[in-house]
């Protein structure tokens, strides 16, 4: 590998690098409002709860009770409520299984809430990656970013012989 590889490879390793240690910053601002939203939508959920046993129902039944309603409004209400109280344990679920540090990046990638997602990507702010959890992501992403360089500059090089071949001629 010539001076001008190794440096590319290099740079472009220290650009991977940067890049993935972002990961783990990434995945505790997701973090962050995720809990935001949970908190939010606890109050939504525990009043429902509340108002439901206040006239002797539990959760299931007052939802039975919107959707047997032959009010549309009261239907569609039940419908929305329904769907709030399944993004609130949905959302609990997920912030559970945002487990350590390394593996947060990988949590999020898989089973990420699509609206939270990408209100953290429009306000990620990067972070130094002082934690361990970013210095690991920092050296996945410097190695892959040098094995990516490496491998651009191995198929240039081969393409540059097979072009040399074919410009010389076997018999030149």
């Amino acid at each position: 590998m010539g001076l001008i590889a190794r440096i590319i490879a290099i740079v472009a390793g220290l650009a991977g690098g940067t890049i993935f240690s972002q990961a783990p910053e990434f995945a505790q601002q997701y973090r962050q409002r995720i809990g935001g939203a949970i908190d939010e939508l606890r109050v939504i959920v525990e009043d429902f709860n509340r108002q439901a046993a206040e006239h002797h129902l539990d959760r299931q039944q007052a939802l039975s009770a919107y959707a047997q309603s032959s009010d549309d409004f009261l239907r569609d209400r039940g419908v929305s409520m329904q769907s709030t109280i399944t993004r609130y344990e949905t959302l609990q679920s997920q912030q559970l299984h945002l487990g350590t540090p390394v593996a947060k990046p990988f949590v999020l990638l898989g089973n990420a809430d699509d609206v939270v997602f990408a209100n953290t990507w429009r306000d990620f702010v990067p972070g130094v990656p002082v934690s361990f959890a970013g210095l690991v992501w920092g050296a996945i992403g410097f190695i892959g970013g040098w094995a990516v360089a490496a491998l651009l500059g191995l198929g240039a090089r081969r393409l540059t012989r097979t072009r040399r071949g074919v410009a010389t001629g076997p018999g030149t």
